[in-house]
C-alpha cells in the first residue's frame, strides 16, 4: 500500500516495486549484507532469526569460510546461532559480488577509518557501492550502515547508482541506517535497538523501513537520509564531547589532589540535570574517536570549525601521554625510571570484556612507553595476541606478568580479573578505570 506521503509526491509503483513489496511482506525478499565484521554478521544472523534468507558477503575468504562452517568469529554471535542458520540455508556467506545479481536488498556494513590525515576514508564504502553498480537490477533496495558524514548517500552512493539511466524511488531505493552495534552489551542488541532510517525520497524511506521492521523491534524514520547521518553524529559527538569534559575533570583533580571518582559518584546521586561520564585513558572502538572527525571534516568544508568536536578529541587523544607520564611518576616513586623497567599492561581491547582492539588507547600507552624504553608486556584474557606498527605480543599469565612488573597500568577493567590479587602482588598499580574502587591500598595510584 503507497502511503500517503509517497501519493503526495506524485510517485507510482512500477512492477518491480510491486514485487520487491510482495517479497518483504512473505519474507520472500533475498538479502545481503556487505562486510562481515562486528556489525555486518550480527545483522546477518538477525535478519535470518526473522525467516528472511541472507547472503554474507566479505573479501576476506577465512570469515566466508567459518560462516558457511557454521561457526562465529564475532563474541555477540554465538556458533550455534550461525550453524543453525546455515544448516537451514538461511545464511551463507560468498566472496564473489555477482551474488548481488541474485538479491533484493543488499545493506552496506564495512568499516570507514580516518585517514592519517584524520580525513574520512570512503575507500571501501565506494569500493562496495562500484560492486553494486556493477550488478545492479531494478527493484533492488540498497542501504548504507556505515558511519559517515552528513550527504555520502546521495552524493556519493546516488550519482554511481543512477549511472547506468536508473532512477532512485522508481527503479530502485536507497536509504541511509546507522549502525548502533554495542559489543558486549548484554541488554541491547540489533533487535531491540532502535533503527534510524533515512531515505533518499519518501517511497524509498518506506520501502526500507518495511524491510527493517522485520527484524527491527521499533523503526525511527527521519526525512531524509542526511538526517540519518546526523542522528549517528550526534550520538557519538555527545559522548565524545562529555568523555572529553570528564577527562580534563580528571586532569584538575589531579592537581587539585582530589579523587574525581568519589567526584562524579557522588555528582550523579542528582536524580535530574546531571549525567555521569567515566573518565580513561582514552577514546577506543570504531565510532567515537572517529565519527565525530567526520563531522568536524564536513563542515570545514562549509567554512565552519567544529570548536566543540576538536577541543574534545585534543583532550581524548592526549589521555595516553597523560597516563604515561603517570607511570613516569609512579616509578619515580621508589627511584625507578621508565626505561628499562618492566610495565604490565591489564587489559588491551578498547572496552571490558571484548576483544575488540579497533582504536584501543592501550595501543597508544604501549607504543609510548616502549619509546620511553619501557619494557612492555601484557595481559588479556580476551587477546591473546596483539600485532600492530612493528610490535606483536603475546598475553602472559597474570601471575607471572605481576611477579615480574615494576609498573602494572590497568588499560581496560575486565570483570574477570581478579583484582585483590593484582593489589596483593603488584608493586605499584596505576588503575585508570576505577576497576580497584573500595581497595585501600599506598601502591594503588588513580587516573
Amino acid at each position: 500500500m503507497l502511503s500517503e506521503t509517497a501519493r503526495a509526491e506524485g510517485q507510482t509503483l512500477i512492477n518491480p516495486m510491486n514485487e520487491l513489496l510482495k517479497k518483504i511482506a512473505e519474507k520472500r525478499v533475498q538479502a545481503g549484507v556487505i562486510g562481515m565484521g562486528y556489525v555486518g554478521l550480527p545483522l546477518a544472523v538477525e535478519i535470518a532469526n526473522a525467516g528472511i534468507q541472507v547472503v554474507g558477503i566479505d573479501l576476506d575468504g577465512s570469515k566466508v569460510e567459518r560462516i558457511n562452517a557454521g561457526t562465529s568469529y564475532i563474541p555477540d554471535v554465538t556458533s550455534e546461532a550461525v550453524n543453525k542458520h546455515v544448516a537451514a540455508k538461511r545464511l551463507r556467506a560468498v566472496t564473489d559480488f555477482r551474488v548481488i545479481r541474485e538479491l533484493d536488498a543488499i545493506i552496506i556494513c564495512v568499516p570507514t577509518p580516518l585517514g592519517k590525515t584524520k580525513d574520512p576514508d570512503l575507500s571501501m564504502v565506494v569500493s562496495a557501492v562500484d560492486r553494486i553498480a556493477e550488478n545492479q537490477r531494478p527493484g533492488q533496495l540498497i542501504v548504507l550502515e556505515s558511519t559517515t558524514y552528513p550527504g555520502t548517500t546521495e552524493e556519493l552512493m546516488l550519482p554511481k547508482l543512477e549511472e547506468k539511466g536508473l532512477k532512485a524511488g522508481r527503479d530502485f531505493f536507497l536509504a541511509f541506517s546507522p549502525e548502533r552495534v554495542d559489543p558486549g552489551n548484554p541488554s541491547f542488541h540489533i533487535f531491540n535497538t532502535p533503527k534510524v532510517i533515512g531515505g533518499v525520497t519518501p517511497l524509498c524511506l518506506e520501502v526500507a523501513a518495511k524491510l527493517y521492521s522485520n527484524f527491527i523491534q521499533k523503526v525511527v524514520p527521519v526525512s531524509s537520509s542526511q538526517a540519518a547521518e546526523m542522528v549517528k553524529l550526534l550520538e557519538n559527538t555527545f559522548r565524545s564531547v562529555n568523555i572529553g569534559l570528564v577527562n580534563e575533570m580528571a586532569l584538575m583533580c589531579d592537581r587539585l589532589k582530589v579523587d574525581v571518582w568519589e567526584v562524579i559518584e557522588a555528582a550523579a546521586t542528582k536524580p535530574f540535570g546531571f549525567m555521569p561520564f567515566q573518565p580513561g585513558p582514552g577514546l577506543g572502538g570504531h565510532c567515537i574517536p572517529i565519527d565525530p572527525l567526520y563531522l568536524s571534516w564536513k563542515l570545514k568544508t562549509l567554512n565552519y570549525r567544529a570548536r566543540f568536536i576538536e577541543l574534545a578529541s585534543e583532550i581524548n587523544a592526549d589521555m595516553p601521554h597523560y597516563v604515561v607520564n603517570k607511570v613516569n611518576d609512579a616509578l619515580n616513586s621508589f627511584s625507578k625510571s621508565v626505561k628499562n623497567s618492566k610495565v604490565l599492561i591489564l587489559g588491551v581491547s578498547y572496552k571490558k570484556d571484548i576483544d575488540d582492539l579497533r582504536e584501543s588507547p592501550a595501543l597508544d600507552v604501549i607504543q609510548l612507553l616502549k619509546q620511553r624504553g619501557a619494557k612492555v608486556m601484557y595481559h588479556d584474557p580476551y587477546v591473546p595476541e596483539i600485532e600492530f606498527e612493528h610490535t606483536h605480543l603475546r598475553s602472559m599469565p597474570l601471575d607471572q606478568g605481576l611477579a615480574e612488573a615494576d609498573c602494572v597500568v590497568i588499560v581496560t577493567n575486565h570483570s574477570n580479573i581478579d583484582y585483590p590479587k593484582v593489589e596483593r602482588l603488584a608493586k605499584v598499580v596505576l588503575d585508570t578505570r576505577n576497576a580497584m574502587r573500595g581497595i585501600k591500598s599506598s601502591k594503588v595510584i588513580k587516573l
